[in-house]
């Protein structure tokens, strides 16, 4: 408890002064993701992989990431080769897991470009079953088993994810991610702007509201990307995930980083 609480203080002094920095020298976003980072770093600095594991055994609730995580693919690359955009749109994903530019206007770039309507998306879900990763669906189930609340928290889209969450035996409203719209037609209109998923800081965002509204003590947050890292805190634990793709700002901040969900299975029966 002490640990936590000093943790805590040094974490608010370290967002404070971002906040101060931010405010006086107004940086370019390129600049002021990379000072967001290292100030993230110095936070996380403070975690020990002793404290992830002890949290991890206590979870409460548990987010996890979709694309590359839950499932081995990449939700809307795999819709962009789906429709013969996939070399236009892949190079933008990159940037969106790598942080290098905001998430929203990755977002908006790649949708821009693939144009769904919203026959192809039903169409493609149909044709495309999700391909989970390997140890996933026993993981949650054990989490489920332990009254543990699964959360899917991602910058995907929505009628792509409704489905995997079904099989997995996760209600649609513990699903936090992107939402389409469409003209009368059928044909896309954008996406909705007013989802926290859509835009930088969105994950932090849900985690901060579901620790308020929940009341959750010990929520983790599993991902394989920038901005599932970028949940931690408010999350009280991350645990980086490199079983499909390995980015090396989030295994080198990571104090607990696996390439296999069975490790985690596995940890929490020695609870």
């Amino acid at each position: 408890m002490l640990y936590r609480c000093a943790r805590d203080l040094v974490n608010q002094k370290l967002r404070r002064q971002y906040t101060q920095f931010s405010r006086v020298l107004p940086l370019p976003l390129s600049q002021t993701i990379h000072l967001k980072s290292r100030i993230c770093g110095a936070i996380n600095t403070m975690a020990t992989l002793d404290e992830t594991k002890d949290i991890w055994k206590k979870s409460d609730a548990v987010c996890f990431d979709v694309d590359s995580t839950v499932v081995i693919d990449e939700g809307i690359d795999e819709l962009a080769a789906y429709l013969n955009k996939g070399k236009e749109v892949a190079a933008w994903t990159v940037k969106a897991m790598d942080g290098t530019i905001s998430y929203r206007e990755t977002l908006r770039a790649r949708l821009e470009i693939i144009q769904p309507s919203r026959q192809s998306i039903e169409t493609f879900v149909k044709e495309h079953p999700p391909r989970f990763t390997k140890g996933v669906q026993e993981l949650i189930k054990a989490l489920h088993a332990r009254d543990c609340h699964v959360y899917l928290i991602s910058g995907g889209l929505r009628s792509i994810i409704e489905p995997m969450a079904k099989i997995l035996d996760i209600p649609n409203e513990r699903i936090y991610c992107n939402r389409l719209k469409f003209y009368f037609n059928g044909k896309y209109a954008g996406f909705d702007e007013d989802q926290p998923t859509s835009r930088e800081g969105g994950k932090p965002e849900v985690v901060r509201s579901l620790k308020k509204q929940c009341g959750y003590k010990n929520l983790v947050m599993i991902g394989d990307g920038a901005t599932d890292l970028e949940a931690w805190p408010p999350a009280d634990a991350f645990i980086g995930f490199g079983g499909n793709q390995v980015r090396p700002k989030v295994k080198e901040q990571s104090k607990w980083f696996v390439n296999d969900f069975a490790e985690l299975t596995q940890a929490l029966k020695e609870n």
